[in-house]
C-alpha cells in the first residue's frame, strides 16, 4: 500500500541520530492504527501518522498499512507494536475486532478468525519493515508506560472495547482478557462499557457504568493503583478514589520503548 513522501525534516534526521535507538511505535485500534517515531527518550521525532482501521481488516492488510506509516516518518532501529487481542511471544492468539468483516457489531468469518489465530506479528512485521519487533497487548503496552512499579497495579483502556493488564512490582502479569468476561446482567466489560455502550447510554449512564467497573474491578484483585487511559478515558468524569488515575493515551505509543525492556520472549528479529 503506497503512501505518500516520507516528511522526514533535517532536524528530525538529526533528532534520530542523536537519540538512536529510533523506535516506529504502532498503536493498533479499532477505529485508527497511529504510528510514531520515537527516540530513546521517548521524544517524537515527527508528526504522528494515523491511519482509520479498514473492515475487512487481514494481516497482510494491517503489514501494509504499517508499510504506508513507516514511509511517512523518519528511518528507525526497531519496531514497537501495541495490538489489541491476546498476544503471546509475538503471535496472536486472538483478534476479538478484526475477526468481524465490518467491526464489533457484524458475525465472526471463520477464514478472518482463521488467518488470524497463530499469525505471527512479530516476525510478519519484522519481515515487511526489516527491524526488530515486539509486539505486546495494547493494555499492556499503555501500562508499561505508565505503572509506578509499587505493588500490585492494575490498566484498563477504554475504546472501541475494554483492554487490561496486571504488573506487580513494576513486572507485566499474565495477560487477563477481562474484555470478554461477564460483569453485569449478562453484559461482558466490553458490552458494558465499550463504544457502542457510551454511544447508547451517553455520558453520564456510561460514566455509572464505568464506576460499577471499577468497584468491580477493585474487589477482584484488590489492586493498590489502578490506572485508566485509552481513547474514552477522556469522557469519564466519574469520581473514582485516591487508588484511581487517568492517564493520556499517548502511552499507548510511549509504552512501545518499553517493550524493549522485557524479557527477549516477544522479540523477532528481521531475516
Amino acid at each position: 500500500m503506497a503512501g505518500p513522501a516520507p516528511r522526514t525534516t533535517a532536524k528530525a534526521r538529526s533528532a534520530a541520530t542523536s537519540g538512536k535507538p529510533v523506535t516506529l511505535a504502532l498503536d493498533v485500534g479499532g477505529t485508527g492504527i497511529k504510528g510514531d517515531a520515537l527516540d530513546r527518550q521517548g521524544k517524537v521525532l515527527a508528526d504522528r501518522v494515523r491511519v482509520p482501521t479498514p473492515y475487512p481488516l487481514t494481516p497482510e492488510k494491517l503489514l501494509g498499512i504499517f508499510r504506508q506509516i513507516a514511509s511517512q516518518l523518519p528511518a528507525v532501529d526497531r519496531v514497537a507494536v501495541g495490538f489489541p487481542g491476546v498476544v503471546r511471544n509475538g503471535k496472536v492468539l486472538s483478534a476479538p475486532h478484526f475477526v468481524r468483516p465490518k467491526g464489533d457489531d457484524s458475525p465472526v468469518d471463520p477464514e478472518l478468525e482463521h488467518s488470524w489465530v497463530g499469525f505471527d506479528l512479530a516476525a510478519e512485521t519484522a519481515k515487511a519493515l526489516g527491524h526488530e519487533t515486539r509486539v505486546g497487548n495494547d493494555a499492556d503496552v499503555q501500562g508499561l508506560a505508565v505503572v509506578a512499579g509499587k505493588g500490585l497495579e492494575v490498566v484498563l483502556t477504554l475504546g472501541t472495547g475494554l483492554g487490561s493488564a496486571v504488573f506487580q512490582d513494576g513486572v507485566l502479569g499474565p495477560h487477563l482478557e477481562l474484555a470478554h468476561h461477564p460483569l453485569r446482567k449478562g453484559l461482558t466489560y466490553n458490552e458494558y462499557v465499550g463504544d457502542e455502550a457510551l454511544r447508547k447510554l451517553g455520558k453520564r449512564r456510561w460514566n455509572r457504568r464505568v464506576a460499577k467497573m471499577v468497584e468491580t474491578v477493585r474487589q477482584l484483585l484488590f489492586f493498590d493503583h489502578l490506572y485508566i487511559g485509552g481513547g474514552n478515558s477522556a469522557h469519564v468524569k466519574a469520581q473514582l478514589g485516591d487508588d484511581v488515575t487517568l492517564v493520556d493515551n499517548q502511552a499507548g505509543i510511549l509504552g512501545g520503548i518499553r517493550l524493549f525492556d522485557q524479557p527477549q520472549g516477544p522479540s523477532t528479529r528481521s531475516r
